[in-house]
């Protein structure tokens, strides 16, 4: 278990940022998910996507680049940090990104929701870094965004109800990235169409039913990941209030507050168990610091209140015992696990207080 949040951040930094670089230099195998048009589209993964053909997918690259922003953010060892700052600019210079803007604009639901959620996370994280080899890069990313942007108003505007598999399709997870970003990047109506999605979807949710979760393959809690959505789009009073009745089946013997099974290492959907409780750690931490801010309960009656302390103290418990499973397999030699882990890990720890 992991007890001591700071120290945990401190010894991983280094380590992360090694699995990132093996992860840039390594081009195959590569899942392209690239839908051929005909008998002459024969590209290759590097030139479909100068910035993210590594990382055996599209989204996993694009997610370790955001892990390398915040590992240069946080602060790694010299020289590691010069040689992932200098992989990190040529990887995303901005004619890379205009390619990968043009391929998204022919491929209007390539990678929906998951990758786009990532590559907005990744476009914030750049727009606000205070490291100059990783600011510099935020003007070649307004091409990128832009159409990503678009993307994602069309999707909330034509979908009728929302993907809760724990797996990419997962549209909470996606939403929380897209909402986040459009904070920070000042896009107004895309983080009031995310908050208008996120209410005609979830709001009228309660009694989640826990004892449905985990199934073999996810990476992400189905429940906790709109609950993590909507911390973000409700008001502290409002979240609390939804909360105890989203959260009313969730008790200390639910199997997702404890860490998986995976059996089979090499088995690329079973592993994706070890990102399932990483990803349930930093959405418990994320969800109980909420309920923190509210004073335990807010407005709502003596009962209730009850129920939130009572809520917060599981989550907090269970936040730091679903971690070390996920944290040995992302430093692993399992490509399996270490071409997307580390990024799941890396904000897990950086969800913990402390």
């Amino acid at each position: 278990m992991v007890t001591d949040a700071a120290a945990a951040r401190a010894a991983y930094a280094d380590r992360f940022a090694a699995v990132v670089l093996d992860n840039f230099a390594q081009a195959y195998p590569y899942a392209a998910h690239h839908t051929t048009a005909d008998a002459e589209d024969r590209a290759l993964p590097g030139e479909l996507h100068p910035a993210f053909a590594s990382s055996y997918d599209w989204h996993s690259s694009v997610h370790m680049h955001w892990l390398a922003t915040r590992l240069l953010e946080f602060g790694v060892s010299f020289p590691l940090a010069d040689r992932l700052g200098a992989a990190v600019a040529a990887n995303l210079s901005a004619p890379n990104l205009a390619v990968e803007a043009a391929y998204l604009r022919r491929h209007p639901l390539y990678e929906r929701p998951y990758g786009w959620g990532w590559a907005l996370a990744l476009a914030a994280s750049v727009a606000r870094s205070r490291v100059p080899v990783i600011a510099t890069l935020a003007p070649g990313f307004e091409p990128f965004t832009a159409v990503l942007f678009e993307h994602v108003l069309a999707w909330v505007a034509r979908t009728p109800e929302p993907v809760r598999h724990g797996v990419h399709s997962n549209s909470a997870f996606g939403l929380r990235h897209a909402l986040q970003a459009a904070h920070v990047l000042g896009r107004d109506d895309v983080a009031d169409a995310v908050t208008d999605a996120a209410r005609r979807w979830f709001l009228r949710d309660t009694g989640w039913p826990f004892t449905w979760e985990r199934s073999g393959q996810d990476f992400l809690s189905p429940g906790f990941a709109e609950a993590e959505l909507m911390a973000v789009v409700l008001g502290a009073d409002e979240f609390t209030s939804w909360a105890t009745g989203f959260f009313s089946e969730l008790t200390d013997a639910s199997a997702v507050l404890a860490p998986a099974s995976v059996l089979d290492v090499h088995d690329g959907q079973q592993v994706h168990l070890f990102g399932l409780g990483l990803s349930t750690s930093a959405a418990a931490s994320r969800v109980a610091v909420t309920l923190r801010s509210n004073g335990i309960g807010g407005e709502l009656g003596l009962g209730n209140k009850g129920r939130v302390a009572e809520l917060i103290e599981l989550l907090e418990a269970a936040a730091p015992r679903l971690l070390p499973a996920g944290l040995d397999a992302a430093v692993s030699d399992e490509f399996m696990s270490s071409h997307w882990l580390a990024t799941f890990a890396w904000d897990a720890l950086d969800a913990l207080p402390g």
